[in-house]
């Protein structure tokens, strides 16, 4: 089974995050969270439901603000940006939802245009039709081009979101659950399609997920989340033969092939 090749990921930090602190009321959710995300990798971020994997990623974008702490993308501080520059971060970055998040009375092409024509006023039809194409032979469904969301399957509809997350050309995706709700072999498919695009477009992704087998195939590194903090950051391997037993019990709950 083709596993992402890692031999092109820089030690340039593109995210990097020190000492981060979040809570909710009385409730901590992150705790001394500290870890660099390089270019060009593929960064996967597990842990139980509740643990604050959807909560960090949204601290990166600026959606959430930190309590404490300094997260720096593109070399740039998060938190002490202006709302008109972090609208060009933003811009930068490719989110894909857990849902896909396609607009159901939009055919394909015009979920795919509208980020285009908000985003990158100055593109002539031409262009526009251009970067359709081009994204959507990205995600093998050039000839879904004309479809309504609601007659594709739910992996059609995760690669269509994919495409639309490519459109802009981002230099970051953050990918939330890419294989929830999908079957074991369109799941594996999605996970090759995150493989794909990072190595056609050296993305650096942070990739949040439950699953194991995700894990495995598209993760440079694996972090570890548990009661807040990261306690294992390596690779998939490292990560699954340590000794913590929160570790194992996460193992052994899920099937992996």
């Amino acid at each position: 089974m083709e596993q992402l090749n890692t031999m092109h990921i820089n030690k340039e930090p593109v995210i990097s995050i020190k000492d981060l602190y979040k809570s909710f009321d009385e409730l901590d959710i992150l705790k001394d969270i500290t870890i660099d995300v390089f270019k060009g990798e593929n960064l996967v971020v597990m842990g139980r439901s509740g643990s604050g994997k959807s909560v960090l990623i949204k601290i990166i974008v600026g959606l959430l603000s930190s309590d404490k702490g300094i997260v720096t993308v593109f070399g740039k501080e998060v938190n002490k940006l202006s709302g008109k520059d972090l609208d060009a971060l933003r811009l930068r970055i490719g989110f894909l939802f857990q849902s896909a998040a396609l607009y159901d009375s939009m055919s394909v092409r015009q979920n795919l245009e509208f980020p285009l024509t908000m985003n990158k006023k100055n593109l002539n039809k031409e262009e526009i039709n251009k970067a359709v194409e081009e994204v959507l032979d990205a995600v093998g469904l050039k000839d879904k081009m004309n479809v309504m969301p609601s007659d594709l399957s739910g992996g059609q509809r995760k690669r269509i979101g994919i495409a639309r997350t490519l459109i802009l050309k981002p230099e970051v995706i953050l990918y939330d659950e890419p294989t929830a709700g999908l079957d074991p072999i369109t799941s594996e498919e999605i996970n090759m399609l995150i493989n794909d695009v990072q190595k056609k477009y050296n993305t650096t992704s942070i990739i949040i997920t439950h699953d194991l087998t995700c894990a495995k195939q598209t993760g440079s590194r694996v972090a570890m989340l548990q009661d807040g903090t990261f306690v294992k950051v390596g690779t998939f391997k490292e990560v699954f033969e340590s000794d913590n037993e929160e570790i194992k019990s996460f193992f052994s709950y899920n099937f992996i092939q």
